[in-house]
């Protein structure tokens, strides 16, 4: 084996010992720093997210009030708790649903952003939050009381 073989093997090897739970970590802040600034910006111009809503967003079937109020809670909320690692899956599914939305009907031009985001929130849904977070803390609690 050359030097070289042997190199890039440890390399491999030394990729492979980084702790899932850190990169669900990592996943996690990137999930709650894309949609907090998000849900954040909404608010601190309500009357402009309202205007976006009702003259640019043009989602299907939801008046531009109730799209705003129910994407600025999604961002904050999802966000949050995403960090937390508390529901993890399915917050991440719903915010999934919501990059899929913003995608198909708002920002198609964006979607080198949109791939970004999804594959850390796929990975996050696949894997889950890791073992630093509520959802591996409530799990292992449960199981001691079952």
């Amino acid at each position: 084996m050359s030097a070289a073989v042997a190199v890039y093997r440890r390399g491999i090897a030394l990729c492979e010992r980084i702790p899932y739970s850190l990169i669900a970590l990592l996943a996690r802040v990137a999930v709650f720093e894309v949609f907090w600034r998000s849900g954040i910006a909404k608010l601190d111009d309500w009357a402009g997210t309202l205007s976006l809503f009702a003259d640019e967003y043009h989602l299907p079937l939801l008046p531009p009030a109730l799209a705003a109020t129910l994407a600025a809670s999604l961002e904050l909320g999802g966000s949050v708790l995403a960090l937390l690692g508390l529901a993890t899956r399915p917050v991440v599914l719903l915010l999934l649903g919501m990059v899929a939305v913003i995608q198909l009907f708002v920002f198609p031009e964006a979607w080198p952003t949109h791939v970004q985001w999804a594959a850390f929130m796929l990975l996050l849904l696949a894997r889950g939050p890791g073992v630093i977070s509520l959802d591996h803390l409530f799990g292992r609690l449960l199981l001691r009381s079952a």
